[in-house]
């Protein structure tokens, strides 16, 4: 067999074996970005599906003209005429520069206005009253405090469907990206700063939370379930988390500030009213009991 008959078989091979690859990785998608169950999801859903198809307006006909000018022009068509002096036509430049104009244009009206009606801080309209939860990002776990209700979880986020839910965001050390796919907006924690964001889920069920920024060892393990369930079971949830046990406090918060991986969720029945503010006055840092009462006093 010669050298070339090698090479083309190798490349056979290496070509079954990149598309066995291909389908094996896509058949592990999940697609949550396409499957979103909130209405800033489905505003952004909308969004990627109206950019993909302006931005097919430059990508069909250049794939349709790059066949049909290579078929045209083959070395076996006498037909196809070649001016080799041909240099510049007008009408070509028009229309090759104003399509890609048309397209940024599109584009950037699409970024302009979806940048303000989904900016995070932005509440959302709802006949419910908002929930309040205050995130934190750890090394490499995610700690959720519910102020109002007085209880807290670690890698699991409780939501009642139909409430709009105001999320305060910060991190104990590094900056992290906090995002729910099949609600929408990543935005990131970082420390020292109180981000605001505002989601709502309309369907009960269990969503996948992630960090989408690279922040050390345990971050590939460093998601969330985020349980979603109707106003009156997501009651049963507070009440069984208060009678539950636990208390988030300033020994408590230290323990959580020491990095661990695959942290198995727990609550805490009882939280210091002050905590989460404290921990966004003394970035990297685990604030102390005195520093915790000031801010509770303070509320």
């Amino acid at each position: 067999m010669s050298c070339v008959s090698l090479t083309r078989t190798a490349r056979r091979l290496l070509g079954i074996c990149g598309s066995a690859w291909l389908a094996a990785g896509l058949s592990g998608c999940s697609y949550a970005l396409m499957d979103p169950h909130g209405p800033i999801g489905r505003q952004e859903k909308l969004i990627l599906i109206d950019s993909t198809v302006i931005m097919l307006a430059i990508v069909i006909p250049v794939i349709i003209a790059t066949l049909v000018f290579a078929w045209w022009y083959r070395a076996g068509n006498a037909k196809a005429v070649r001016h080799l002096d041909w240099d510049y036509s007008g009408r070509i430049e028009f229309i090759v520069w104003a399509i890609p104009a048309l397209v940024i244009l599109f584009l950037g009206g699409i970024a302009w206005i979806s940048s303000h009606d989904l900016d995070p801080p932005r509440p959302l309209q709802a006949n419910t009253a908002p929930l309040d939860v205050d995130v934190v990002a750890l090394d490499w776990k995610w700690l959720f405090i519910y102020p109002d209700a007085g209880v807290a979880s670690v890698n699991k986020l409780v939501l009642p469907v139909g409430t709009p839910v105001r999320f305060h965001m910060t991190s104990a050390g590094v900056m992290n990206s906090f995002f729910i796919p099949q609600l929408g907006s990543q935005l990131y924690t970082m420390a020292g700063m109180d981000t605001r964001l505002n989601l709502l889920v309309d369907d009960p069920g269990t969503y996948r939370g992630l960090s989408a920024q690279f922040s050390g060892d345990g971050f590939s393990d460093m998601t969330f379930d985020v349980n979603a369930m109707p106003k009156a079971d997501f009651e049963q949830w507070l009440d069984g988390t208060r009678t539950g046990g636990g208390t988030l406090d300033a020994a408590s918060y230290e323990m959580l500030t020491h990095p661990s991986e695959r942290e198995a969720p727990h609550t805490y029945g009882t939280v210091s009213p002050g905590i989460y503010d404290a921990i966004v006055a003394h970035p990297g840092l685990a604030p102390s009991a005195a520093q915790i009462e000031h801010f509770e006093s303070a509320d």
